[in-house]
């Protein structure tokens, strides 16, 4: 099922658990779109690619945004031609700038997972403001979603693939604050939690020393 509008509050409020699973919400323009801790996720109309997903797992959801985070990376990869990293527990980063987002939310069972991706933007961090090159909107949808569901099937049967997000971690090694513990990060773990060489992290807003 596709639900497409030209503009709404967020793609987030089009789904629901009623829905089948793998439906799909884009829009051109979010009016108040959402990131984590109740942040803002703003666009310029026409010019990132906006979408949420509707998924029912059959096993606990935790690492979904790392598992999206992953297929954002691939996708970027492809288009740019140069690596991505993904920055824990959400986001994913191009040469130290923040392209795409990821919010995962529980809804009556269900997990609505939104993603945007800056593609078109010049006055921000996006894919053509990296490269110059203006794209479709349309393919690079099309290839998130096929390479998504891979990911997610993979998720499914065989948990989180840490070592594909491991080597794109964008915090290994910086010295940061989560909430109240303060370290240098060792790295994401195959659960899915932030270790730092002073404890481990389940989840929470990461600072970086002298932000």
């Amino acid at each position: 099922m596709r639900v497409h509008v030209a503009e709404c509050e967020s793609t987030q409020a089009l789904l629901d658990a009623s829905m089948p699973e793998w439906s799909v919400a884009t829009t051109d323009h979010q009016t108040g779109g959402r990131g984590r801790l109740g942040r803002t996720w703003v666009d310029e109309p026409g010019s990132s690619l906006l979408v949420s997903v509707l998924l029912k797992p059959t096993r606990n959801p935790d690492g979904l945004t790392l598992v999206a985070g992953l297929a954002v990376a691939e996708v970027v990869e492809r288009a740019l031609g140069r690596p991505a990293q993904i920055k824990w527990p959400n986001d994913v980063f191009v040469d130290g700038s923040k392209v795409s987002g990821e919010l995962a939310e529980l809804r009556d069972g269900a997990v609505v997972l939104g993603i945007g991706i800056n593609v078109n933007r010049t006055a921000y961090t996006s894919l053509q403001a990296i490269d110059g090159r203006e794209r479709e909107l349309a393919p690079l949808l099309d290839d998130l979603l096929a390479t998504l569901r891979a990911r997610y099937d993979d998720w499914h049967a065989n948990g989180l693939p840490h070592a594909e997000i491991a080597k794109r971690d964008f915090l290994r090694g910086r010295r940061v604050t989560v909430g109240s513990t303060t370290g240098t990060v060792v790295g994401i773990r195959e659960d899915g939690r932030l270790e730092l060489d002073t404890g481990i992290v389940e989840s929470g807003e990461v600072v970086f020393d002298g932000q």
